[in-house]
């Protein structure tokens, strides 16, 4: 009782007290102007790493997603600096902030793994914001590449979030990858029709459309001795933004053009041939 009654004295002692105060006031002062200073600095950085990358015109996802990880990093910095300015070992910090991520990256390993597959993603880039792609069964245009997941918004207005390991893991198609998509198309015909007839009035309507490039150009082929027709590949290149109204229109004109011409489109078929035995009764 005595020792801590001696122990609060030393401490209440104005000599003694007045620079300790002193000593940690200025200390706190100083962290807290540390991480104040710190954090305005970092927001500033991370706009200007925004403002730059715009103006070289770099991927905006890419932007995104670097701004975030450079603020995230100087705060930590920051807040290493502030605990330093206070007196606090960090080493033995650091040491034990380590072991303590070891047991939650054990735990979030999920987690993990997904912000891994999104650094690949952004730094890769085998597709970016407004692309159209399919990725891990899901086919939409790419809305935003976050730090765990990817969102992805399909045609009809859905918006699809998936974890990046899922979208890393599987083959990704990019459908906006080039500027010009080939249509591929096939188109039965009887076979007692005319083929070089068929592929005449093809070629017509083909001619007829102009968003068709002129370069490549189109293809048409023979293309197999099906079990119920004959298969005539229609191959034309377009512009990307005019995929699929004139792969539509070539449908419905194509066809149109057949049966105005009397070619038959078949649909599968099958002979039966009943055999007839008598029986030895009759």
């Amino acid at each position: 009782m005595e020792s801590l009654q001696q122990l609060i004295a030393t401490w209440l002692d104005p000599e003694l007290a007045g620079p300790l105060l002193l000593d940690w006031g200025l200390r706190l002062m100083a962290a807290i102007l540390i991480i104040v200073i710190g954090l305005l600095i970092a927001r500033a950085l991370a706009a200007w790493f925004r403002r730059t990358a715009g103006k070289a015109n770099a991927d905006p996802t890419l932007i995104r997603f670097l701004s975030s990880l450079i603020y995230i990093v100087l705060i930590v910095l920051v807040v290493l600096t502030a605990m330093s300015s206070l007196g606090i070992n960090t080493t033995n910090f650091l040491a034990v902030f380590g072991a303590a991520g070891l047991a939650v990256g054990l735990a979030l390993k999920d987690s993990l793994s997904n912000f891994a597959a999104g650094v690949m993603l952004v730094f890769f880039r085998p597709f970016k914001s407004g692309d159209y792609i399919e990725a891990a069964g899901i086919s939409g245009t790419v809305e935003s590449i976050r730090i765990f997941n990817t969102v992805l918004k399909t045609p009809d207005n859905r918006v699809i979030t998936v974890p990046n390991s899922l979208v890393y893991a599987d083959p990704i198609t990019n459908f906006s990858a080039e500027d010009k998509r080939r249509i591929d198309l096939v188109f039965g015909i009887g076979y007692d029709d005319d083929i070089p007839r068929a592929k005449a009035l093809i070629q017509g309507v083909l001619s007829q459309e102009e968003r068709i490039l002129d370069e490549p150009a189109p293809v048409l082929l023979l293309m197999e001795l099906g079990e119920s027709s004959v298969d005539i590949a229609v191959r034309p290149w377009v512009e990307r933004a005019d995929y699929w109204a004139v792969r539509s229109d070539l449908l419905e004109r194509i066809k149109q053009a057949l049966e105005a011409a009397g070619l038959s489109i078949p649909y599968p078929q099958r002979d039966l041939h009943i055999v007839k035995q008598a029986s030895e009764d009759a």
